[in-house]
């Protein structure tokens, strides 16, 4: 593979896996869709299948990384780094076009949700007694990216942590052939291992469990002009970064101690 091929192949088969996994959130969560109120179980699985398909499209372009988190954590385990850069600079890009994608094939039900008058009637305060968080998360921000449902800081990244070294595991064990691609029989399972952490492990943080998949379309959310959209929750982005990294890295830890 050429550092053009990985490059492109990332940006591929991350834009699907994007386009998918926001697409079936968007689905559940804006009211004019027919998929409205599905629940998790549907988004769960949901995100596994945009793995599988972006694995079985990209796969023969750069081998369907498609997570900077497997990318480090499979450079680690066998100390290739040459082709890094290009995957993490597709991948990134890729989740920006896939987030940029969903936004405009759910674009009128973004709008009409977000002008929804039970929508922009939102209080600002709380509820319960404290400080007023005066730069409150969107309601669709959910769509683009992942948000705690109990925010505590240690818990959310140990989460975070926790599930991404299972699926790089996963990765490493059973996903990757000797030119480091993850192989179309691995990408399958991949897609199941990251069902199964969404229904586990998914409900503290909704599983970033890859870098790019939150930042990028994060990033997209603060450009996008939705109406009433609040904030992109800067102050939260740093953790479905720095959580599946070093996820990874105990991941590839274990791989070359036990393996």
């Amino acid at each position: 593979m050429s550092s053009s091929d990985i490059f492109f192949g990332e940006i591929i088969g991350t834009a699907v896996l994007i386009l998918m996994g926001a697409g079936v959130v968007a689905g559940v969560v804006l009211r004019k869709s027919k998929s409205y109120g599905a629940g998790w179980t549907v988004i769960t699985f949901g995100w596994g299948l945009a793995v599988m398909t972006a694995v079985f499209i990209a796969g023969p372009l750069s081998g369907a990384h498609i997570n900077p988190a497997v990318t480090v954590g499979i450079a680690l385990d066998s100390g290739e780094w040459g082709d890094v850069p290009a995957y993490l600079g597709g991948q990134m890009l890729g989740a920006m076009l896939g987030a940029t994608l969903a936004w405009l094939a759910y674009y009128g039900h973004f709008q009409a949700h977000l002008r929804d008058p039970e929508i922009i009637r939102i209080p600002e305060k709380p509820a319960h007694p404290g400080p007023v968080e005066t730069h409150r998360p969107g309601p669709v921000l959910g769509v683009f990216s992942t948000a705690p449902e109990i925010r505590n800081t240690v818990q959310n990244l140990t989460t975070e942590i926790i599930a991404t070294a299972v699926l790089v595991l996963a990765v490493l064990q059973v996903g990757v052939n000797e030119q480091l691609q993850v192989t179309a029989l691995g990408g399958l399972i991949v897609a199941l291992v990251v069902v199964g952490l969404g229904m586990s492990l998914g409900g503290p943080t909704g599983y970033a469990i890859n870098p790019a998949r939150d930042l990028g379309p994060r990033i997209v959310h603060a450009l996008l002009p939705l109406p009433n959209k609040g904030s992109s929750d800067w102050s939260y982005a740093w953790i479905p970064v720095a959580g599946p990294l070093a996820g990874a890295a105990l991941a590839a830890g274990i791989s070359r101690l036990a393996f």
